[in-house]
């Protein structure tokens, strides 16, 4: 159906302002949880129950001095972690929320950008978001800064191989490239979770180390690098690199969603269609749960044994995984 011009910028803005939020109190429940997994309080002084904490922090990095390092190479410095920034909130807007709805005569699309090769999109989105953190780090002109890019050159470019190939079970099985077309192929069948359990797996593994989480968080190991590639960044340039980090995992969990557990639909019982983003943000949060849980638990990784653990096993089980997938779709 037609899409008014207007409907995708309302659409837009709100959807940007609910990541926005959904990323602000993210950060609340990520310290709110692993304080109690760690037998310890998390933030309980702003506001009742800590529900104020993310302001404090937003109004803290407003008033932080933006400093700069006299040998910073200007443009780039200030380039990095805008770039990072917009290229997670970007790859949101193809992610697809519910099945769309007719409201006083007016079609309102399940997503901002509906494109028929929306999952190729957020991967090259994603591409390019990668030079936010490596510029940002080389034109820090910080020995640990410069580390913490080239770690995150070579994990995320090495990483994002296993991620790609990951999902290539899921195309095969829906015959398009559609994030759309993928949701209504699993409403007449069961959720990709289950054929394409390995699928997961590996999408999940490999995701957690785009995004540079525990415990792949070799790019900042704070204990080597002092903070890795934002080292040289304070203020809201620095809340910028922190925001795109927790979006991106955000938009992981999301696009975990849409492909493998049947994006807005439930299970077994649909609902009325205004109960699609619902479900959607059911699965969502308890995604962003199990990353907290493994960022809580799991031990960080060893450079060597992070690289081995990508090219010598994740890629491998990621090729196996989509050609037996194609096998099994061509044999029926």
């Amino acid at each position: 159906m037609q899409v008014e011009w207007y409907v995708s910028l309302i659409q837009a803005l709100v959807v940007i302002n609910l990541v926005m939020v959904t990323f602000a109190y993210l950060t609340l429940a990520e310290r709110k949880i692993m304080g109690r997994m760690q037998l310890r309080y998390g933030p309980n002084r702003a506001g009742p129950y800590g529900l104020l904490q993310p302001i404090a922090d937003l109004l803290k990095l407003l008033n932080k001095e933006s400093f700069q390092p006299t040998a910073a190479i200007d443009w780039l410095y200030v380039l990095g972690p805008f770039l990072a920034a917009f290229t997670a909130l970007t790859t949101f807007s193809v992610i697809p929320f519910g099945p769309g709805w007719e409201i006083g005569g007016v079609y309102v699309p399940g997503q901002v950008a509906d494109i028929d090769i929306a999952l190729i999109l957020i991967f090259a989105i994603g591409s390019i978001g990668i030079y936010g953190f490596i510029i940002g780090g080389w034109s820090s002109d910080s020995k640990y800064a410069l580390l913490g890019s080239m770690r995150t050159c070579a994990q995320l470019v090495s990483y994002e191989v296993s991620l790609a190939l990951s999902v290539l079970g899921v195309v095969i099985m829906a015959k398009s490239l559609s994030l759309t077309a993928i949701v209504e192929a699993q409403s007449d069948t069961v959720w990709y979770a289950g054929p394409q359990f390995v699928g997961l797996v590996v999408f999940s593994l490999a995701g957690t180390a785009e995004t540079a989480r525990a415990p792949f968080d070799l790019p900042e190991a704070e204990q080597e690098l002092v903070a890795g590639y934002h080292t040289e960044y304070g203020g809201m340039r620095f809340g910028l690199y922190s925001m795109s980090e927790y979006i991106n995992l955000i938009t992981l969990s999301g696009l975990s969603v849409t492909l493998f557990l049947g994006g807005w639909h439930g299970p077994g019982w649909e609902g009325a269609t205004w109960a699609g983003p619902l479900w959607f943000i059911a699965k969502l949060l308890i995604l962003l749960f199990l990353f907290i849980w493994m960022r809580t638990t799991l031990p960080r990784l060893r450079y060597d044994q992070l690289m081995r653990f990508g090219w010598k096993i994740l890629l491998p089980v990621a090729i196996l995984n989509a050609i037996v997938t194609a096998i099994v779709v061509v044999a029926v």
